[in-house]
């Protein structure tokens, strides 16, 4: 059973920045996929970033190119969501996921989901 479990959400003023971790189980991820989710209050989950756990390449929805950079550590299985010049914005509860196989960028293609940690970031 795979588990993903977020950490290191928080509030922070903009212009500021934050690290998530995303510490997974479970299971070999060599040929998955990993993935930041967001949500804000009354807004769908969109897609923030992925990585392929395997080769690295990234992947970023373009409101957080150049702003957020997402890694992964293979010997701590463990994804990483540097987020910097951060913006009211950006302010969601922030997921962590997993799927096998290619990226998409639509949340209802992965399967599993950490719980969420929350992003406050204010003006």
């Amino acid at each position: 059973q795979v588990q993903l479990v977020e950490s290191g959400g928080g509030l922070v003023q903009a212009g500021g920045s934050l690290r998530l971790s995303c510490a997974a189980s479970g299971r070999t991820f060599s040929g998955y996929a990993m993935g930041w989710f967001r949500q804000a209050p009354g807004k769908e989950r969109e897609f923030v970033a992925a990585i392929r756990w395997s080769s690295g390449n990234p992947y970023y929805a373009d409101s957080v190119k150049g702003r957020f950079t997402i890694s992964r550590d293979n010997a701590k299985n463990t994804a990483y969501l540097q987020m910097n010049s951060l913006k009211p914005e950006d302010t969601a509860v922030y997921y962590c996921a997993a799927k096998e196989g290619p990226i998409y960028t639509s949340p209802a293609m992965w399967r599993y989901w950490g719980q969420g940690t929350q992003v406050t970031v204010s003006s």
